[in-house]
């Protein structure tokens, strides 16, 4: 019964990551076109203003775009003038500010 139970544990934590990983992933930069193309996302270089408007004078560090739940995502993450690491999440459909929260 003792080897039953952490078996059962790391099952259940095994499954809870593979759903992890199921609800959002990175899309590649050929996808991204794709879908730019298509019209069911904006264009990056679209969106990004409304991100670096948001910390003036701030630096792009990374861009992802990302499905979640259905939902295309932009992830940027910005170096502000304070060199603080912001990671703001985007609808990339439409601009919008979904996340905005200091990196760890």
């Amino acid at each position: 019964m003792k080897t039953v139970l952490p078996r059962a544990a790391l099952l259940g934590l095994a499954l809870a990551a593979i759903a992890g990983v199921a609800q959002a992933h990175d899309l590649s930069q050929d996808e991204a076109l794709r879908l730019s193309k298509e019209g069911v996302i904006r264009p990056f270089e679209e969106i990004l203003p409304a991100a670096l408007s948001r910390y003036p004078g701030s630096r792009l560090l990374e861009a992802e775009l990302e499905k979640e739940h259905g939902n295309y995502i932009y992830e940027v993450e910005l170096l502000t003038v304070d060199g603080v690491v912001r990671e703001l999440e985007l609808d990339a459909r439409d601009g919008r500010i979904l996340k905005d929260k200091e990196d760890d």
